[in-house]
């Protein structure tokens, strides 16, 4: 149920913005009461690799694109800061810094969710005898007591793109910043948080539900920071942001940032943010997301699954006394092979590797495994390593497209059948390997939109959820056919064995 906090403006002056922080660009739309995109604005996100499996970002950089591409938003659309109703901010999940409290000055980079650095950390804790026997002693207590700040301790099994291992590693490696963390000195935040900090001029530490349950250090089922995740991992409760609202009243940019306070009406993950675009609101809707990775969410409705299987419990957003769960499956990798694919001379323009593809009837038995940061849901290994087997004397540069291509549709499908198999909830869309219909919208940057609908709806451009369902607009159908679902599945089958001849490859100490 849509909230209204504040008081309705004129419809000539309702402009929402809304800025996405994605892995590889960083952009801004000026959004009008219709959903139309009347302006947008983009910058290039700069990954740093100063070692092999690390990726940084640098904060001061980011903080000055993010205040770029608003004020060139601003700008183009005729409007002065004053002019904007909202402003809705979507960020990727996982990536963190920490900074000095009292200079605000950060101590390193941003902590990517694609680095790798903390993987013999994951590799421990995931076959400790400690965290084994905290699910078995953990599911035991919810068994006798039904508490449910024992289901988190249930289902605890970390994974590189988890904050709270990276942030683990960070703390251990630098003593000085454990002892800053004891002190209080030391503030811990994923992008949205050094955003509103850097807003507001360090008058506001913050996250929003959806990005706190990203990092694995919050318990979505009592929906507060875990103190025993936080203790596992030795993190002091009082580096971590205060928990806020996905939509509602977050703050008011400081004047002097672009020459009036902006009201920001919303923060939320990328991920949840396209969920919520996409006007996945009911029980059992699902969305997916292709980008730098792949990720299949379903609404689980005012319950958190817990999963067995790799799939994530996260919020999906909490707005006033309502709060939507989703369960997630990602593969990390898949807009990543697409990059690699376009490095290699694979392709010139991205816009032609489905024709390229689709020059020949089959890969001709050649099989791609994008395992470029791992292989996560329903495999869970760290080790797996990119491959691709198959290839022959009379492999074309369109068998090698078309079999990275099919690997992305291999893995979303291995994330959409674990979904099912998971949740047992009856779903709503999702083509040929699945079995459902797809539906593709018209607004290919979902997260912006996103973020727009929670900001305007926290400021009553929209009064409720069925007003955001008449703006969707689709941009096509995709219907399964039988006969080539038949076809795939055998191609799915022997690409799940070259995955298999893929893992546990590397041999990390």
């Amino acid at each position: 149920m849509a909230r209204a906090t504040e008081s309705k403006q004129p419809l000539y002056t309702q402009n929402i913005l809304a800025v996405d922080i994605g892995t590889t660009t960083i952009s801004c739309h000026h959004f009008d009461r219709s959903g139309i995109s009347l302006y947008h604005t983009s910058r290039k996100v700069q990954l740093l690799q100063p070692h092999p499996g690390w990726v940084e970002l640098d904060p001061l950089i980011l903080w000055e694109q993010f205040v770029d591409v608003i004020t060139e938003v601003i700008e183009a659309s005729n409007l002065k800061a004053s002019d904007v109703t909202a402003l809705g901010i979507s960020t990727m999940r996982g990536t963190f810094l920490t900074w000095d409290r009292q200079t605000g000055r950060p101590y390193h980079n941003f902590i990517s969710w694609q680095d790798m650095r903390s993987h013999t950390y994951v590799e421990s804790w995931n076959k400790s005898l400690t965290l084994k026997s905290l699910n078995i002693g953990s599911k035991f207590l919810h068994m006798i007591l039904r508490q449910k700040k024992y289901l988190a301790g249930s289902v605890i099994n970390f994974a590189t793109q988890h904050a709270s291992i990276r942030l683990h590693w960070l703390l251990k490696s630098r003593p000085e910043l454990a002892k800053k963390a004891e002190m209080g000195v030391l503030a811990f935040g994923t992008i949205d948080s050094w955003l509103i900090w850097n807003l507001t001029k360090g008058q506001v530490h913050v996250t929003d539900y959806s990005n706190a349950s990203s990092t694995g250090m919050f318990d979505p089922f009592v929906m507060e920071w875990s103190s025993l995740l936080t203790s596992l991992l030795n993190v002091p409760l009082r580096v971590l942001p205060k928990v806020v609202d996905t939509s509602g009243c977050i703050c008011e940019s400081h004047k002097d940032i672009f020459g009036a306070p902006i009201p920001v009406r919303a923060l939320v993950a990328d991920q949840q943010a396209a969920v919520f675009g996409q006007c996945c609101f009911d029980l059992g809707d699902v969305n997916c997301t292709m980008g730098t990775g792949s990720f299949v969410n379903i609404n689980t409705g005012s319950y958190p699954h817990a999963s067995v299987a790799g799939l994530y419990p996260l919020v999906g957003w909490k707005i006033g006394g309502e709060t939507v769960y989703l369960a997630e499956g990602n593969a990390a990798g898949c807009g990543t092979a697409m990059e690699w694919a376009g490095k290699m001379g694979f392709y010139d323009d991205v816009t032609e590797t489905s024709d390229t593809a689709f020059s020949v009837e089959s890969s001709d038995g050649v099989y791609f495994v994008p395992a470029f940061s791992g292989l996560q849901a329903p495999i869970n290994d760290n080790k797996s390593c990119v491959s691709m087997m198959g290839i022959k004397s009379t492999t074309s540069k369109a068998h090698v497209m078309r079999a990275i291509l099919e690997s992305i549709a291999f893995r979303f499908t291995q994330l959409y059948e674990t979904v099912i198999e998971e949740t047992h909830i009856p779903l709503m869309s999702s083509v040929n390997l699945t079995g459902q219909t797809l539906d593709r919208p018209s607004q290919t940057d979902m997260s912006a939109l996103g973020a727009a609908f929670l900001a305007g709806l926290a400021c009553g451009v929209w009064q409720s959820r069925d007003e955001l369902k008449a703006i969707r607009c689709s941009q096509a159908l995709f219907q399964p056919k039988a006969s080539i679902r038949e076809k795939y599945m055998k191609s799915f089958d022997e690409w799940k064995e070259a995955v298999h001849r893929s893992r546990d490859w590397y041999k990390w100490d």
